[in-house]
């Protein structure tokens, strides 16, 4: 007697919908999106910062130990990160980080955006250095 393989699981629709915006399942990665908080402690923990603004913008202030890469030049960013070290993006608002963010993804960085930028980083008692 044969035995037939037992039917997979189903898949809820919103299981399905999440894993093609990038929601699915714990993959042990660091969310693409984290709160300014989190990113304080994530840059505790050892995370790798990366400001993707502007020259006149990090001129203005960024976090110690960052490493600054401007968004256009962001394809640069592999040969000064480590692969197995979380990274944590930030911007002014938010929007240039979740860009580089995604692209450093693609990569297979585990990399972050921090929700509301450099402001959030302050306001969340993030240290600034002018």
């Amino acid at each position: 007697m044969t035995t037939s393989p037992s039917p997979a699981p189903a898949t809820s629709f919103l299981d399905r919908i999440k894993s093609l915006f990038g929601g699915g399942g714990d993959d042990g990665r660091v969310k693409p999106t984290v709160t300014a908080a989190r990113a304080i402690e994530l840059v505790r923990d050892g995370a790798t910062m990366v400001d993707v603004r502007e020259t006149n913008e990090w001129k203005t202030g960024h976090a110690p130990g960052a490493i600054h890469i401007a968004l256009g030049n962001i394809d640069q960013a592999p040969k000064r990160l480590h692969k197995g070290r979380t990274v944590v993006v930030v911007c002014a608002s938010g929007m240039r980080s979740r860009t580089a963010t995604k692209h450093l993804r693609s990569l297979g960085f585990d990399a972050t955006s921090v929700s509301g930028g450099m402001a959030a980083w302050q306001r969340a008692g993030g240290a600034v250095r002018r």
